[in-house]
């Protein structure tokens, strides 16, 4: 599955929020978002238009690690 192009850092913010993130802070262009589900995890992302090329797949998959599934369903849950 490709990786969706122009995604801006609100629309990860609302994708990660579908899958149970909770807006936890902002410091200058980056937020840091928290789940407590499986385990506590933080993740921090640009607030850039759009994201760059490596920033997205990294967050992404850093997410699918954390909760033990593929990128690919981790896209399909999220709605991006």
């Amino acid at each position: 599955m490709k990786l969706p192009r122009d995604v801006t850092g609100e629309e990860l913010l609302r994708g990660q929020r579908r899958i149970g993130y909770v807006f936890e802070r902002q410091a200058d262009s980056h937020m840091i978002l928290r789940s407590d589900s499986p385990r506590m995890h933080s993740v921090t992302v640009p607030n850039h238009k759009p994201l760059k090329v490596g920033t997205l797949p990294s967050i992404l998959h850093e997410v699918a690690l954390q909760r033990s599934m593929s990128v690919e369903a981790l896209i399909g849950e999220m709605k991006l």
